[in-house]
């Protein structure tokens, strides 16, 4: 379990006020050059935009464009032979990514694919993971998980014939508070474990932006014999996972968040080697699942790969994972994840310090305070009389810094290692500062704050 006691295993830095200080850490920062690898939006005035969503569509890396270039002018020139042709060939391409992707997320390359949407990836694991019985049938999910995965986690159950108040344990924080206890998920494995069959966790928390430690959770929840799988969808490329070694059943994750890799583009898959090799593990079978040497003897007799690309159903989107390979390349220029989670913390914590120092009144951050337990996104709230939170938002945009809205009342802010500078957050904490003294300069201090 991650504990505020561990806050010496995460180098604290000190920071300064003042925008000098800003330039300084931008000086200092080795990753400071990856910034020109993407294409930062402009401003109708034609300046760069202060970007702080990252967590909802990463910025697009300029090898994107040839990457998809490359696979145009090969259809162009190539035709068919397009598939078994050229530098990249269509028909292994999602290889291509397995070895990069797998670095990214702590697991070996027979565990990860690309393939589908991050919830087509779910339904489809939870048909070979799910199995319920008239013992154990429930399954975990927070309260406050992202729609869909509650929309996944309901119909799965009405497929077995289980009612959603049968079926669905919910994670909740306490009464009055953002945030889930890792103390009550675990007291709920310990008294609750015999009735569950499987848990379905955030790596990291859409609305919070809080991290679990999956780890300790996955050890405990496999005592009591129950599957874990994990929706990474603002995990990945975000912080650093081990999901080999920490033993977690199943994870999916989209890919044009954190990963760059464009509007709607090709999801993630990762399932345990213990699993993998399991070729009569029940599932959803398409012919891209098939293995590889006998694929197209066209026969109708399914032999799933060894590996998590069993569960493929058909051929790949071949231009989403040139978009995706793009992307990739740009994490091996910054050496991996490492490093980034390395900057990542300094920028988020030099964003938590700021607000803390100039707008501790106004706007508060219910993401956790201990770097462990959090990736790069803030989630804040605003408590001014005077601006309400949506108001808030559209004044930044109208002052060029993206950030985005979670109902009901929180600005979700992400300052990405990849992309994103010490200066941007500087900036957009100046400008976050005038707008709330701009809408309270008539009123009175006692006037000023909503109570909270």
């Amino acid at each position: 379990m991650i504990t505020e006691d561990h806050v010496g295993e995460v180098q604290q830095q000190q920071y300064q006020p003042g925008e000098a200080f800003a330039h300084q850490l931008d000086r200092q920062d080795p990753l400071r050059e990856l910034r020109h690898q993407f294409n930062i939006p402009t401003t109708v005035e034609g300046k760069e935009e202060y970007y702080f969503c990252g967590n909802s569509l990463g910025l697009q890396p300029k090898l994107t464009q040839q990457y998809l270039d490359d696979v145009l002018t090969n259809w162009a020139q190539l035709g068919v032979k397009g598939h078994f042709q050229g530098n990249y060939p269509w028909l292994p391409y999602h290889e291509f990514l397995t070895e990069q992707m797998a670095s990214l997320v702590g697991a070996k390359p027979c565990e990860v694919v690309m393939m589908n949407s991050l919830t087509v990836n779910l339904h489809l694991m939870m048909v070979s993971f799910f199995n319920p019985t008239a013992q154990r049938f429930k399954i975990v999910i927070e309260e406050h998980a992202f729609p869909s995965d509650h929309y996944a986690v309901i119909s799965q159950l009405a497929h077995h014939g289980i009612s959603e108040a049968e079926g669905v344990q919910l994670l909740s924080p306490k009464p009055g508070e953002e945030l889930l206890d890792e103390v009550d998920i675990l007291n709920l494995i310990e008294t609750e474990g015999d009735s569950i069959a499987l848990m379905l966790l955030p790596g990291v928390q859409y609305y919070t932006g809080q991290v679990l430690d999956i780890k300790v959770i996955t050890q405990h929840a496999h005592r009591k014999g129950i599957i874990v799988g994990v929706d990474l969808a603002h995990a990945a490329g975000n912080i650093e996972l081990q999901l080999h070694d920490w033993n977690v059943d199943f994870a999916c994750w989209c890919s044009y968040k954190y990963l760059n890799s464009g509007p709607g583009s090709v999801g993630g898959c990762f399932i345990h080697q213990q699993h993998v090799t399991n070729t009569e593990l029940k599932r959803f079978a398409g012919w891209w699942g098939h293995d590889k040497t006998s694929r197209f003897e066209m026969t109708n007799q399914f032999n799933p790969i060894p590996t998590a690309e069993g569960w493929q159903l058909s051929n790949p989107p071949i231009l989403s994972l040139a978009a995706i390979r793009a992307s990739l390349d740009t994490f091996t220029m910054a050496g991996g994840i490492k490093p980034l989670r390395e900057k990542s913390i300094k920028l988020t914590g030099y964003l938590a310090f700021l607000l803390a120092s100039e707008l501790a009144d106004a706007i508060s951050i219910i993401t956790p305070k201990h770097p462990i337990r959090r990736g790069c996104q803030l989630s804040l709230k605003c408590h001014v009389k005077q601006l309400t939170g949506k108001q808030l938002l559209e004044q930044l945009e109208a002052k060029g810094v993206t950030t985005d809205w979670r109902e009901p009342d929180v600005i979700r802010v992400a300052p990405v290692p990849l992309y994103n500078s010490f200066a941007d957050v500087y900036q957009f904490v100046q400008i976050l500062k005038a707008i709330v003294q701009g809408s309270t300069n008539t009123h009175t201090s006692q006037d000023l704050l909503v109570e909270r």
